[in-house]
């Protein structure tokens, strides 16, 4: 299966990787999660919950991370087992490229799913993709607007607020990774639930 979107963020690129490099922005946002451990350097652990029609499951996956370039882009490949509920794996490219009015996120995924879920109808599980995936965007709205009230005009002075003592932004060594994970999560989501 392949699917590729887009989506409009009214932060900046900077602020918009930051806030995906905050495991608790994640995990306030992605539907279900109740889980997020950071294994190795390029490594996640996850863990959700999630209802698609008559299928319950408790999922678990992994995601790694590669080929990172932050602020703007990296790749990710992830697995996610539901146990008989089902499962899902593969690859995702994420882009973040600013704009006038902040930044767009651009995805192009890459995925094989099998089990009960698989087995759904499509309209349901294209339905609760959507629906999950529009949760998060909606809930990664509200937690930007709360941690970044407005897209800062300069935006030096901005990142400068952000450095500590040496120069450097405290996130910057876990920001291509938890980007990652976060748009892994949406896009895993959509594909372990179709």
């Amino acid at each position: 299966m392949d699917m590729q979107g887009t989506r409009q963020l009214a932060v900046t690129q900077q602020q918009a990787w930051d806030c995906l490099n905050n495991p608790e922005v994640l995990k306030a946002c992605i539907p279900g999660c109740d889980r997020i451990e950071q294994t190795s350097p390029e490594e996640y652990q996850i863990g959700m919950a999630l209802k698609i029609g008559p299928v319950s499951a408790k999922f678990s996956g992994k995601i790694m991370l590669s080929e990172m370039n932050p602020p703007a882009s990296y790749t990710l490949n992830f697995e996610g087992q539901g146990g008989v509920a089902g499962f899902g794996k593969g690859q995702a490219q994420v882009k973040l490229l600013p704009n006038e009015g902040g930044c767009e996120l651009q995805y192009v995924v890459n995925a094989q799913v099998g089990g009960k879920i698989a087995q759904l109808g499509q309209r349901l599980i294209d339905g609760a993709a959507k629906s999950l995936s529009e949760e998060f965007f909606k809930k990664f709205d509200l937690e930007t607007s709360k941690l970044m009230p407005a897209v800062a005009a300069d935006a030096p002075a901005e990142l400068a607020t952000h450095e500590g003592e040496d120069g450097v932004a405290p996130s910057a060594l876990f920001n291509a990774r938890n980007i990652a994970l976060a748009a892994l999560l949406v896009v895993a989501l959509y594909f372990i639930l179709r």
